[in-house]
């Protein structure tokens, strides 16, 4: 067996739809403009990539303005929003990491984000074309485990990889058509 952390990157802007998308691009959009003032005296500068390149201080935006999607994504109870198993059951995350990619003082629509959902440790039992059969936690060999299937797709990436000790773990059955 093999046990694998899964991470989902989600990318928000103004095209995004979906409540909690929405609330997210609103709020980091409405305390970027707050919180850059103060590397951008008389609004000079336009672009997040710009004030970075004037100020490298202007980078601490990404930490100050996650504070914004904190409360956010804690309404999501652990649920990633954009990312499902076959069934339609939203995976699980453990942790969420916060990344300003651009915004624009003047221009809304220029506002881009990204938050990046990384999973708790699952257990990789098999794969079946670009389909990976998953379960939680680790399991032992001859015990049953309930599995869910999650489909790879642009932004899912296995970000660990970890393999046991095929004495005690049955290894993952990889099924190739």
């Amino acid at each position: 067996m093999a046990l694998i952390q899964l991470t989902y990157k989600q990318i928000i802007n103004s095209d995004t739809t979906g409540d909690f998308e929405q609330s997210v691009f609103r709020a980091t959009y409405e305390e970027f403009l707050i919180k850059s003032q103060v590397y951008n005296p008389g609004n000079k500068i336009r672009t997040f990539s710009a004030l970075k390149a004037s100020d490298s201080r202007a980078n601490a935006l990404q930490y100050q303005i996650s504070f914004e999607t904190g409360h956010l994504v804690d309404r999501l109870n652990k649920k990633m929003p954009a990312l499902t198993d076959n069934i339609g059951n939203h995976i699980t995350f453990d942790v969420a990491r916060f990344e300003l990619l651009e915004s624009d003082i003047f221009e809304m629509s220029a506002h881009k984000i990204a938050i990046e959902f990384i999973t708790e440790p699952f257990t990789l039992c098999a794969t079946i074309g670009e389909y990976l059969v998953l379960t939680k936690g680790k399991i032992l060999t001859g015990e049953p485990a309930e599995t869910f299937t999650v489909k790879m797709q642009p932004n899912l990436s296995i970000v660990s990889y970890q393999l046991h000790d095929a004495n005690t773990y049955n290894a993952p059955v990889l099924l190739h058509y």
